[in-house]
């Protein structure tokens, strides 16, 4: 097979959705060619300018213009704002000739079949031969595009559609044309995953492919349902939320995110073409959909949809009145006995038993969703488990269809659906009689899926690229306790993954690292600290602190934040390599624990920094000392040391946090040369574990402790505290915040030595749990922690 490379992309069309892919490619490091068309007519600035329809800046405006606006907008989505140099601009009538030099040019123009024929009838005269081209297409069939194209052309040629916003979401459907060459579909499955971070899935070329067949339907259904269970807006939020692992933003809520318009758009493509869909009738809109469209209440774009800002207040939309009343909060006693359920999995039993509304929501909900899944196979793919990965990577669900039945009971869904007068596809009763119960097993640590033809369970090929801890938590367990679970990687390596709420770190997950740091030094080669939970960790557990510091158990407290600080030390300084595996929220204590591994293999979404100065301390694990060590090593001759000294300072005073693992580097957080980023978070563990080995079989030495740190002492001090007085005289900090910030200046400076000294990180970290004690004595720190312990939400007092 022939290795073909990507080094550089022509991406036509810079909408929200190219100029989004095309800083996702940018994000990878490849080198992009974003094109569009030339305006037809001059701005009222540009004719002032004395500018014509023939200047260049004219020409790439609308190009240009895209680019500015997808890079300003919140998410990012680019990993890091230099990555935007890897874009080039270009229009369509100058640049076009440009696509002769690409790997591959994706087409993202407008979804209108006559607009891409054209598009593609330009392209052809200038690309090469056996260059891959693509559309991004979220609906429009794919053998209708490449009618009339050589043969070349359609050989290359297939849909590659990506979900929107390109960074976050990860689902990658790949969509073959009548003539699309095997190799092609091989190589863009094998990209996809690999480079850019994303789950691939290749559909049939059906109305909508998988995912929005799938998605649209689950909305659909729940529109026609709501008014038939006589429940509100907030009501259908709240049990198609968090409860049952879908975003907060659940139903209606996500709607008016990406835009009714846009939903009603793929349902009437769905409508139109799936005459014997066996659902027809629920993608017809209902007409509450009809009146909000001709509103225009299409959600966020426009200001309002199902529900609307007024002020401060929240206001939701009544489907009965079609008026907005004051969102209320939605109770469900079926929802109070899943509150003790940390896993969402379990919860789906208890869900569908329930005998309040809410039971009754689920059953519906559940049926019609299980029976519709069963029936599009093979219409729309022949593996249910692609159906369970487009609703995860696309929606933003823990758990498929497919899963989510298993959790119920194969045979308790069937019997569900018949209660709501649904059928079951045959091929699920074929499955039940042929000794198969599950559509999922596991074996030797791999997932395998009920293969219908085969009717015997068959391994979801891909995964040996992954370690997937569900599977082998069990079977490969060699330590656990209430905060940790240590695995057995294989090849030398253990894995210590923390099983706390939130992954918060106390002393049960601190005991349960040491332990793995002792299995690992007397048996094992290196050690991993890596989950695959929503987040690393959100850091230290403030409550435990709370408690000790109201009931003044100053002793306790001092010998807890000594521990967090030894457990620090005796990671980075053990005779085995350590290798954290951040990703999602790493704050706090969990961007200390990654600060002191031997290596950092971080996923690109990892959102890390410390920002203990939210709840009025300092970080007391180690990462005040860490900052003021990785300070020193970056004072090189001639530099200014204050300046460097302050920048690090700054990072923790202001509570910096990376929007993605690239950003950490700016901060010192990551360090260059020594620490890397995994683009698919479900590579990073085997990753990790490859690097892990990697350093015991190229000899790994147990570091000698560090005695070099240079403090700058009495110098740096006075300058912090200058500048501490003049922020809060202009009221840029409250007086707490300067009393915090002081005290992390006395730890960063060494204390107030005479002059410039080398101490160890001994002395350093004694400075750093001292002025953390005495934070831990004032009242406002006090009502700092309790606020966020009860809001989430740092308070500034």
């Amino acid at each position: 097979m022939s290795k073909r490379r990507i080094k550089k992309i022509a991406i036509i069309g810079s909408g929200i959705m190219g100029s989004g892919i095309a800083c996702h490619f940018a994000n990878i490091g490849v080198d992009v060619l974003l094109l569009d068309i030339i305006p037809r007519e001059l701005k009222d600035v540009e004719k002032a300018k004395g500018l014509t329809l023939e200047d260049k800046v004219v020409r790439n405006r609308l190009v240009n213009d895209a680019l500015a606006a997808s890079l300003k907008s919140k998410p990012s989505p680019i990993y890091h704002p230099s990555f935007a140099n890897r874009i080039t601009t270009g229009n369509l009538e100058d640049d076009i000739s440009k696509v002769s030099q690409v790997d591959w040019i994706m087409e993202v123009v407008v979804e209108r079949l006559d607009i891409k024929k054209s598009v593609f009838e330009k392209l052809e005269k200038h690309r090469t031969p056996g260059t891959l081209i693509t559309s991004n297409t979220s609906g429009i069939p794919i053998h209708f595009m490449s009618e009339g194209r050589s043969e070349d052309f359609q050989k290359h040629f297939c849909g590659t559609h990506f979900f929107n916003p390109a960074r976050y979401l990860k689902l990658f459907e790949i969509i073959p044309g009548p003539k699309t060459d095997a190799s092609v579909l091989e190589f863009l499955n094998g990209y996809g995953e690999q480079f850019l971070g994303k789950t691939s899935v290749i559909a049939k070329d059906t109305p909508a492919f998988i995912g929005n067949r799938i998605g649209i339907f689950g909305i659909q259904s729940l529109f026609h349902q709501v008014k038939s269970l006589g429940l509100t807006v907030e009501e259908v939020d709240k049990l198609t939320g968090p409860v049952i692992g879908r975003p907060k933003s659940a139903t209606f809520r996500t709607v008016d995110v990406v835009g009714l318009d846009t939903l009603v758009h793929v349902a009437n493509g769905i409508y139109e073409n799936c005459p014997n869909d066996e659902a027809h009738a629920l993608f017809k809109l209902p007409d509450f959909i009809h009146t909000m469209m001709e509103n225009k209440w299409l959600g966020s774009k426009s200001g309002q949809g199902f529900y609307k800002k007024e002020g401060k207040d929240i206001l939701a939309l009544d489907l009965n009145t079609l008026e907005y009343n004051p969102s209320k909060k939605a109770k469900f006693a079926t929802l109070e006995l899943t509150k003790t359920i940390d896993k969402v999995i379990d919860r789906f039993k208890i869900l569908v038993s329930g005998k309040d509304k809410a039971g009754d929501f689920y059953r519906k909900n559940f049926a019609s969703m299980f029976a519709y899944v069963s029936h599009r196979i093979p219409e729309i793919t022949d593996e249910l488990y692609k159906i369970d990965d487009a609703m995860k990577a696309g929606f933003g669900w823990e758990h498929g269809p497919f899963q989510i039945w298993d959790a119920v009971g194969v045979e308790k869904g069937i019997e569900i659906m018949k209660a709501e007068g649904l059928e079951t596809a045959t091929w699920v009763n074929d499955m039940l009689a042929s000794g198969s119960t599950s559509f999922y097993t596991v074996k030797n640590g791999a997932t395998h899926f009920y293969d219908i033809p085969k009717k015997s369970q068959e391994k979801i090929p891909g995964q040996d690229a992954f370690i997937i801890l569900d599977n082998i938590r069990k079977s490969k367990e060699v330590f656990k306790n209430t905060g940790v679970v240590v695995e057995d990687l294989g090849d030398g390596i253990l894995n210590c993954e923390f099983q706390s709420k939130m992954n918060t770190i106390g002393g049960d997950v601190l005991a349960g690292l040491n332990k793995a740091i002792d299995i690992a030094e007397k048996d094992f080669a290196g050690l991993v600290i890596g989950n695959q939970a929503a987040n690393f960790s959100v850091g230290a557990n403030i409550g435990m602190i709370f408690m000790m510091a109201v009931e003044q158990e100053y002793d306790e407290l001092n010998a807890a934040i000594k521990y967090f600080q030894d457990t620090m030390m005796r990671m980075r300084y053990s005779s085995i390599p350590t290798v954290s595996a951040p990703h999602g929220m790493t704050l706090g204590g969990g961007c200390e624990l990654s600060m002191h591994a031997d290596k950092v293999v971080a996923a690109a979404e990892t959102y890390i920094g410390l920002v203990e100065f939210g709840v009025g301390v300092i970080p007391g694990g180690g990462g005040s000392k860490e900052m003021a060590l990785r300070a020193s090593d970056t004072f090189n001759k001639g530099d200014v040391e204050l300046n460097t000294l302050q920048e690090y300072f700054l990072t923790i005073g202001m509570a910096k946090v990376a929007t993605s693992a690239y950003e950490a580097f700016d901060m010192g957080v990551l360090q260059t040369g020594k620490d890397i980023v995994v683009v698919n978070k479900d590579r990073q563990l085997a990753t990790a574990k490859a690097h892990a080995k990697l350093m015991a079989d190229i000899g790994y030495t147990q570091p000698v402790k560090r005695t070099d740190v240079k403090v700058l002492g009495k110098q740096a001090l006075g300058m912090f505290l200058v500048g501490t007085d003049a922020m809060q005289d202009s009221n840029y900090i409250s007086e707490h915040d300067q009393k915090i910030a002081n005290k992390l200046a006395y730890v960063m400076a060494g204390g107030d030595l005479s002059e410039p000294t080398l101490v160890s990180e001994q002395y350093l970290l004694d400075l750093e749990r001292e002025a953390f004690l005495s934070l831990c004595t004032e009242r406002k720190t006090l009502e700092r922690i309790q606020h966020m312990l009860k809001t989430g939400k740092p308070l500034r007092n």
